[in-house]
């Protein structure tokens, strides 16, 4: 694989990192998108030092800082999080990091989504690629800002739930928490809308409660919806994957359009906007940006790291989902 177009923000003609995004990662650093340290290296001190894993917990991810221009491995004082393929058996296994980058700019680029900041890189043997993303619960002393996720902040755990707990939730009841903790409810609503509905676009199965958090903002001594992580189209590794990762509305409750069809269609989150406080005007403008920028989400991910097949297999199912939040 060739690097012809930057691996953070994927505009084409650079064989390394543009310039604005070498600002916005690295602090201007010229950093070498391909590591210096090998795959086998990676995953023996994930093992010594005990990795964490995401994406339905089969994908080891870890530390990593700046040591100058270089990025390298690190137990603490991590700056970054790097996240390989996954191990487990999927679908398209070695497509997941940059699916992964792929979704979370077309989030940042495109929809203008409050996305955290996040770049590909390639081990140094084997050029095989990796997420990178860059932590935003530090500040620039590496001080952490208090945040918590909505299992947190409901009292959810696996303890008192059990396995499946971070799907006890529904997006209207985390709407409902968010308003009741939040003074800019109105304009933080409006955020937690947008990105619903753009999971359900991109076919991300796994936007459950933890990958929604709330994130002290000291400027305002208020807490706001932290920037959106672990965005990615989960249907190209599990096709079965449902059309969204929580219920739309608390209660079980369907809307006529949902008895009738059994997915979800424009009509149910035109209704859950209304549901969560927004104005008309407000849900039918989001609801027509989502499905107007198909062009846009098309050059994007031409222009991503995805092989061939798995580029238009992400574009099918993006095709799909507008066909279904159009109205009728």
């Amino acid at each position: 694989m060739k690097i012809n177009n930057c691996p953070s923000c994927l505009k084409p003609g650079h064989k390394t990192f543009c310039i604005p995004c070498r600002n916005k990662l690295f602090g201007g650093k010229n950093v070498n998108p391909v590591l210096l340290f090998s795959k086998p290296v990676y995953e023996q001190i994930v093992l010594e030092q005990g990795g964490k894993i995401s994406i339905s917990g089969v994908q080891p991810k870890h530390s990593v800082r700046l040591n100058g221009s270089t990025l390298e491995l690190t137990e603490k004082g991590g700056e970054y999080i790097i996240k390989p393929q996954p191990k487990a058996i999927v679908n398209f296994a070695e497509q997941v990091p940059p699916n992964e980058h792929l979704t979370m700019q077309i989030a940042s680029q495109i929809f203008k989504l409050n996305a955290a900041y996040n770049a590909v890189v390639f081990f140094g043997d084997t050029f095989e690629p990796c997420y990178l993303t860059k932590r935003f619960d530090k500040n620039s002393d590496g001080i952490k800002y208090q945040m918590e996720d909505f299992t947190q902040i409901a009292g959810k755990t696996e303890e008192n739930e059990g396995v499946e707990y971070k799907y006890n939730l529904s997006y209207e009841e985390i709407a409902g928490i968010l308003k009741e903790i939040c003074s800019a409810y109105p304009v933080e609503v409006e955020k937690l809308f947008r990105i619903i509905i753009f999971n359900y676009l991109v076919n991300n199965g796994d936007a459950h409660a933890k990958n929604f958090s709330m994130i002290s903002n000291t400027s305002f001594k208020d807490y706001l919806l932290s920037p959106f992580y672990d965005l990615l189209n989960t249907r190209i590794h599990y096709p079965k994957d449902a059309e969204l990762a929580l219920n739309l509305f608390k209660n079980a409750y369907e809307t006529e359009s949902y008895k009738i069809n059994a997915h979800f269609l424009y009509e149910d989150f035109y209704q859950f906007g209304l549901k969560i406080g927004m104005r008309k005007n407000r849900v039918e403008k989001f609801l027509s940006d989502i499905i107007s920028e198909y062009n846009e989400i098309e050059n994007l991910t031409n222009n991503s790291f995805l092989s061939s097949d798995t580029k238009k297999l992400y574009l099918e199912y993006i095709r799909l989902n507008i066909n279904k939040l159009t109205p009728r």
